[in-house]
């Protein structure tokens, strides 16, 4: 399948360009960081508030505490990189005060930048060093900065500490929760009764079915760890009665799926297993569900995307699973991923195509 975007097939920056370009990426690491401090330290967010009159490096100094030094350099770097701008008026009056430029303005305001940002920096960061041995092992090997007993981030999620739990959650939930509300009235247009949500984590889907559908009845298969948090959830919610689970990894032989099910659904979950792990877990739900299950699958497929910028995001998150997540998966695109599929004797059905504000794909199989 051809890319959608022209870029991918052309190369035409111009040389100049192209060597700043790579600055950029000889740089990025000390650049990263450097804007890190800028937003914890609060001197992006009070270059916001000083408005279009801007602030000095004095000023800021002064009501943070921090010396001129520590924060000339950063404020240097932000400029360098388009983060903050110069009062052009104030120049004129022999002044340097600081404003606010539109990158910045996404690092403060945007959601998006602001959840990619975080799990970059608390889940990511560190353990991306280790992405050569990664690609040269088929292993995580940057997971062992969390520590040396788990094979797969998943397994260590319970233990994370706070900061980082909550980065990675909120990275996990960001994305497909967005696509929800146009999902569920094309999943229960046929009304299914139960539907089992394999990798359900915390239960969000479960909930929400819930709230959108009185009559349908939602079993969670996971990992023993999140269905536990899960389950916890469904009470709060007030669904324990309609709301359970089983636990068990669903690539174990021993774990076998329950049946019954008039549809199933898998949110973000197979971008987490390698395209053979996908066949495999397919062939499994194959094997537990009749012609008439319908196999829902939501997945932000990064050829799929109508903006360059959305694809480069999701190339990037292929990286996290490559050193941190698991070792073997990655953002797939929509031609490989429907292959996997089939090869479990699936039959595509229906493909609805940029749910909600990050572009997810719906993809509607049934048994061949």
């Amino acid at each position: 399948m051809k890319l959608e975007h022209k870029t991918y097939y052309s190369d035409k920056i111009r040389a100049i360009d192209a060597k700043f370009e790579a600055q950029r990426i000889a740089f990025s690491p000390l650049t990263f960081q450097a804007i890190r401090a800028f937003l914890e330290l609060g001197l992006l967010r009070r270059i916001d508030e000083a408005g279009d009159e801007g602030i000095t490096i004095q000023q800021l100094a002064k009501e943070s505490g921090i010396s001129e030094y520590g924060v000339g350099v950063l404020a240097e770097m932000a400029l360098g990189m388009g983060v903050i701008k110069l009062n052009a008026a104030a120049a004129e009056k022999d002044e340097e005060k600081l404003i606010l430029g539109k990158i910045g303005w996404f690092l403060l305001e945007d959601d998006l930048t602001r959840v990619n940002f975080n799990f970059t920096n608390d889940i990511c960061y560190k353990g991306a060093f280790n992405l050569l041995e990664s690609v040269q092992q088929g292993k995580p090997e940057g997971l062992k900065v969390f520590g040396d007993k788990w094979t797969t981030v998943y397994e260590a999620l319970s233990t994370l500490p706070e900061r980082e739990k909550k980065s990675w959650f909120e990275f996990d939930h960001f994305y497909s929760d967005c696509a929800f509300p146009e999902a569920l009235p094309i999943v229960y247009a046929k009304k299914p009764k139960r539907l089992f949500d394999i990798g359900g984590n915390t239960a969000k889907w479960a909930i929400a079915s819930c709230k959108f559908n009185p009559d349908v009845k939602v079993t969670i298969v996971d990992l023993p760890g999140q269905t536990a948090v899960a389950l916890e959830n469904a009470k709060k919610a007030g669904f324990a009665d309609r709301i359970d689970a089983v636990s068990g990894n669903v690539l174990d032989e021993t774990t076998k799926l329950p049946a019954g099910a008039n549809a199933v659904w898998m949110s973000q979950f197979l971008d987490c297993f390698s395209l053979h792990q996908i066949t495999k877990i397919l062939t499994k739900i194959y094997n537990s569900v009749d012609a008439e299950t319908d196999v829902w699958i939501l997945e932000p497929l990064w050829d799929m995307q109508p903006f360059e910028g959305s694809a480069y995001s999701l190339q990037a998150t292929s990286l996290y699973f490559t050193c941190i997540a698991n070792g073997n998966s990655k953002m797939y695109r929509y031609g490989e991923l429907v292959d996997a599929v089939e090869k479990a004797g699936f039959k595509l059905v229906t493909a609805h195509h940029k749910l909600g504000t990050n572009f997810y794909s719906l993809l509607n199989f049934r048994k061949k």
